[in-house]
């Protein structure tokens, strides 16, 4: 197997649940526990593609949480190889953010992989965002999920497919 190494920033407004679906990717566990976090955090998980000969180390940093990014926040992006933008679904105003964040990205670093993550799924009563709103998402972004770090719902599928868009994204540019 090939062993590949990228970073990979995940990014989103305050409490919308980023360090729970790293927490939930990693180590597929969650905590009650609101701990917010400051500047940035990083994890490592290794995620093995056989069918590309490819095992591939995330390098992941779980940046604080914000509607726009100033100058520190900037500098923990640069270098990254794609992002996990994450919403909260009881939150629709999280996606305004995650919209602004990623154009603030884009207009700095280029274009990279990404994923969405809608998050909080399993607050059913809560849900705040229609079928017709997640289409419009799946559409502008590509790769939309409705995830939840509680119950782990769609948090592995979503993140292995951004693994699979950075390894198919270096094939092209090689």
């Amino acid at each position: 197997m090939t062993p590949v190494t990228s970073k990979v920033c995940v990014v989103g407004d305050f409490a919308v649940g980023k360090t729970s679906v790293v927490e939930r990717f990693v180590t597929n566990q969650f905590s009650e526990k609101y701990l917010s976090t400051v500047g940035v955090k990083i994890d490592t998980k290794e995620i093995e593609f056989p069918a590309l000969a490819v095992t591939h180390k995330l390098v992941i940093w779980d940046v604080a949480g914000s509607e726009k990014f100033g100058p520190a926040e900037m500098a923990y992006l640069r270098g990254a190889s794609g992002y996990i933008f994450v919403a909260d679904g009881t939150r629709p105003a999280t996606l305004k953010a995650v919209e602004r964040l990623q154009n603030q990205i884009t207009e700095a670093y280029g274009l990279a992989p990404a994923v969405l993550l809608v998050n909080k799924r399993d607050l059913t009563a809560d849900w705040d965002v229609s079928d017709e709103r997640f289409d419009a998402l799946t559409t502008n972004y590509g790769n939309a999920y409705r995830t939840s770090a509680k119950t782990g719902d769609d948090v592995e599928r979503a993140i292995a497919r951004l693994a699979e868009l950075i390894i198919e994204n270096d094939m092209r540019g090689k």
